[in-house]
């Protein structure tokens, strides 16, 4: 298969053409044009290139793929993640892997546990998250976020918010005394 990017016009032309000066000259010119075109082109099929996209563009696809979570301040990244799934969120639309996926997505890690888990009322369920962005302060968007994937009939009970610390500060230790008493008088 021929690779438009590296294709020079004089690669095209046979030899008898490539020896004249002017055609050789014209041909060179061609090729920064060529290339330019190029270049243009590969950037209209989006779908293949959704790791690469721009803020616009991924703001663009977010509403043509009606992404129900979908904030144009997102970090580019996010962005990207949020039209690549955007497709596998709608089937998996309800389940609580795709809550999970998009906490995992928006906040870092995190884990549903449905009510029959934890001993819950039927039809509830929390979540269990790492991320200190999901505090008081994004509770809102937290929560809107899991009411775009989650299933109409259930409902967010609580989000723990679980801090782990690093162990390499911690000191244990431990004593043990054996003696009698001895009372005199």
């Amino acid at each position: 298969m021929i690779d438009l990017k590296s294709l020079k016009m004089l690669d095209m032309l046979p030899d008898s053409l490539k020896q004249d000066p002017n055609i050789r000259a014209a041909a060179e010119a061609l090729d920064s044009q060529l290339q330019g075109l190029t270049e243009q082109i590969n950037k209209l099929p989006r779908i293949s290139r959704l790791d690469e996209l721009t803020n616009d563009e991924a703001d663009e696809m977010a509403w043509q793929f009606h992404v129900d979570f979908y904030d144009p301040d997102l970090p580019i990244e996010q962005k990207r993640e949020l039209v690549k799934n955007a497709i596998r969120f709608h089937r998996r639309k309800g389940t609580p892997a795709a809550v999970e996926e998009l906490i995992s997505i928006l906040f870092g890690t995190g884990a549903v546990e449905e009510w029959f888990e934890y001993g819950g009322e039927p039809g509830y369920f929390r979540v269990r998250t790492s991320d200190p962005a999901a505090t008081n302060e994004k509770a809102e968007e937290f929560v809107r976020a899991i009411d775009s994937v989650k299933r109409l009939s259930a409902w967010l009970e609580t989000v723990i918010l679980e801090e782990t610390i690093p162990a390499n500060d911690l000191y244990f230790g431990q004593t043990l005394h054996i003696g009698d008493f001895i009372t005199i008088g």
